[in-house]
């Protein structure tokens, strides 16, 4: 159970918001936090988040975050999509395979590591589902700015079957 493989591993998912509207609506546009077409789930963008109102892992890679620090935004971003997963699936037992993950680093003009960044998210998907789950496709691509100043936003495609 994954969710057991989560407790063994110290990690607690953050309360999912899929369905607060200032995200997936007012604030960001008209979106849904994701759609299931069969046995795919395409997540929206995700992000590290907000704590206590402030932006969490804010700047761009090379300027105001180090590659570390990137790695932990892209890490937290995981947890969140975790959240999404289990809110939008039921159960993260019914993941099968990570499809794809389109990952966008905030990063200075010649900053040529994003790769480095995104690990952190697909580090942390092989940690709990292990590494044939849990290992996907993969591109990494670096950009000028993102919203509200993140360094980083992932946008999955997972592919689910029915909870065991």
């Amino acid at each position: 159970m994954i969710e057991d493989r989560l407790r063994e591993l110290g990690l607690a998912l953050p309360t999912p918001t899929l369905g607060d509207l200032d995200y997936y609506g007012k604030k960001y546009g008209k979106m849904k936090p994701y759609y299931r077409s069969r046995n795919l789930l395409l997540l929206s963008g995700h992000v590290p988040g907000i704590r206590d109102g402030k932006v969490l892992f804010p700047g761009v890679i090379g300027k105001d975050l180090t590659v570390e620090q990137g790695y932990e935004a892209a890490r937290l971003t995981g947890l969140n999509c975790l959240a999404g997963i289990r809110e939008a699936v039921g159960s993260l037992d019914c993941v099968v395979g990570l499809a794809r993950s389109l990952n966008f680093v905030a990063c200075a003009p010649g900053f040529t590591e994003p790769h480095r960044v995104a690990s952190g998210l697909t580090d942390l998907f092989a940690e709990v589902f292990g590494e044939e789950i849990g290992i996907g496709p993969r591109a990494t691509i670096g950009v000028m700015s993102l919203a509200d100043n993140y360094c980083f936003e992932t946008w999955m495609t997972v592919d689910v079957g029915d909870a065991p």
